[in-house]
């Protein structure tokens, strides 16, 4: 059967995708051509017989074989986290906008509503606007009090009022 530039797409090993031009992408079906089945997805690894294992978000694969272990669910210290952590709080956003001819940094006051991991909504109380801010041009944040703050780590909880311990010297 022709394509109708001369070229039997027959012929080609490309129109194995059931494209009729030869390309092999299986987006368009001529009307007159007879439809291809789709080709069989291949396994990811060379001789495997099946797909790797659908693994949980926050799980993985073990290196010895397909044990898949679910490692518990921890808030991390990260910026947002941090934000959700003080949201009802006043606070004062700096950031920084590069390449901008009206403005090169911007201060931004309000109460933190929410924070995701690219973005931050705080209010402002005293005009009501409301402001979507991406961290991605978060130099850094300032709070007029105290602020909300763990994390876990080596298993124990560090909070803000978590006490300061001082290392114990190690002879030489």
């Amino acid at each position: 059967m022709s394509n109708g530039y001369g070229y039997n797409s027959a012929v080609s090993p490309a129109s194995t995708g059931g494209f009729p031009g030869g390309y092999g992408y299986g987006y368009y079906q001529h009307p007159t051509a007879t439809p291809m089945p789709s080709p069989v997805p291949t396994p990811f690894v060379a001789g495997a017989s099946m797909a790797p294992p659908m693994v949980p978000s926050g799980s993985f694969v073990t290196p010895a074989g397909g044990n898949v272990i679910t490692i518990p669910a921890t808030e991390e210290s990260y910026v947002e986290n941090i934000l959700r952590m003080n949201r009802g709080k006043m606070a004062t956003f700096y950031m920084t906008y590069e390449n901008n001819r009206e403005w090169n940094a911007k201060v931004f006051r309000g109460i933190i509503e929410a924070a995701g991991r690219d973005h931050i909504i705080i209010s402002d109380p005293s005009t009501g606007m409301r402001y979507l801010l991406l961290t991605l041009n978060l130099d850094y944040v300032t709070f007029d009090g105290p602020i909300n703050y763990e994390y876990t780590f080596n298993g124990q909880t560090i909070t803000n009022t978590t006490p300061v311990s001082t290392p114990v010297p190690t002879g030489r």
